[in-house]
């Protein structure tokens, strides 16, 4: 595991919340949370854009993404509308959260809340090569579940 030291700017309104952390040794991802001055209450259907109170600067060939917290989801029905969302590595601006309701419920977000997922990871830079054909793979054009149609393969020798 590669580790990298990236600068991070708190914004005044964040100031006092935890800059983004791992929950567990092997986490990929960092909690961010809700840097609000007053809660916010996302009705049923309702999507907000939350600050972090954060601003980064990531290296080049990396990116950053937002990606929902699974808790929310599942409790709550709240998510994260663009996911995932990415933060290129040349934004300095403010790192923010799209969150969206989509339980039967309204959902409270309070200063501190942990509101998403923040995963660094590195990415390529493709150049494309105009080709009169592809490559044949076992999946062929096949797409949108086709790989789950027809039996499923066989496991074993029995």
């Amino acid at each position: 595991m590669t580790r990298r030291d990236i600068p991070v700017r708190q914004l005044p309104h964040g100031a006092g919340l935890p800059l983004p952390a791992y929950a567990t040794a092997d986490s990929a991802g960092m909690d961010l949370l809700a840097a609000l001055d007053d809660d916010v209450t996302l009705r049923p259907g309702e999507r907000r854009l939350i600050p972090s109170g954060i601003a980064i600067a990531l290296p080049p060939g990396t990116e950053a993404q937002v990606r929902p917290r699974s808790g929310l989801a599942l409790k709550h029905g709240v998510t994260v509308l663009n996911a995932p969302g990415t933060i290129d590595a040349d934004y300095r601006g403010e790192v923010g959260v799209i969150l969206i309701n989509l339980g039967t419920e309204d959902f409270t977000v309070a200063r501190g809340s942990r509101i998403a997922q923040l995963v660094v990871a590195p990415h390529l830079r493709v150049a494309w090569r105009p080709a009169a054909e592809l490559d044949a793979s076992g999946r062929g054009a096949g797409g949108f579940g086709s790989t789950g149609l027809g039996a499923p393969p066989k496991t074993g020798t029995g």
